[in-house]
């Protein structure tokens, strides 16, 4: 059983998905019917509002789509750990209550892991795959053991000091030399559901590879 209700907002409108008792928070930017619309995977921990500079900076006739996986932002844990396999299956349910058909995917590190499955899976609803600052799973070259232990819990959502203190070293970039940019981006995020949602998300990448 699905269900869904609406709250509009500018530029977004904002509804709350109900797929077999899981509720999947969204919020989409209307667009244009003649583009493609444009399917959002976010970090690990990351809420949908981290999306929102990035749709600015983009065609403003370009409709877009973003959501928190259960445990993240506004969407409650689920009762059982999950695949990604299940949760694109999570979301091509999601898609079908929103009433969209095919969609341009966009997934950036955790999010760019499910971003590839659901175009392996779901081919025929995705018409184009970005990835960026991704990878290809349990066969990647791991990252440094001191970035893993920074990333091993989701204090970062919810403490902006300790944000603005490792932004630098598991961010890079602008992060390194611009503590306001650190700043903005830790009170842009809602805070995860709760430690289980983060510690799900981590578990699906333990054995996942888009090598098989």
């Amino acid at each position: 059983m699905s269900c869904m209700t609406e709250i509009k907002t500018t530029p977004f409108v904002y509804r709350t998905v109900i797929i077999d008792g899981q509720t999947i928070r969204t919020a989409v930017r209307p667009g244009k019917s003649t583009l493609t619309p444009l399917l959002f995977f976010n970090g690990i921990g990351a809420s949908l509002e981290l999306v929102f500079p990035l749709v600015a900076a983009l065609d403003p006739d370009l409709e877009v789509i973003a959501f928190d996986v259960p445990g993240v932002g506004g969407s409650p844990a689920p009762l059982l750990p999950y695949t990604f396999s299940s949760l694109a299956r999570l979301v091509i349910r999601m898609l079908d209550v929103l009433d969209y058909d095919e969609v341009t995917v966009a997934g950036v590190s955790w999010g760019g892991f499910l971003a590839q499955q659901f175009a392996y899976d779901h081919p025929t609803r995705c018409t184009k795959l970005i990835l960026a600052a991704t990878s290809s799973g349990v066969t990647m070259v791991p990252p440094s053991m001191k970035v893993l232990m920074m990333m091993a819990s989701p204090e970062r959502y919810t403490n902006p000091e300790r944000m603005a203190s490792i932004a630098p070293e598991i961010y890079g970039g602008s992060f390194r030399n611009n503590p306001e940019l650190c700043a903005s981006y830790a009170n842009k995020m809602k805070a995860p559901t709760s430690q289980l949602g983060y510690k799900l998300q981590g578990m699906a990448v333990w054995w996942w590879s888009s090598a098989f």
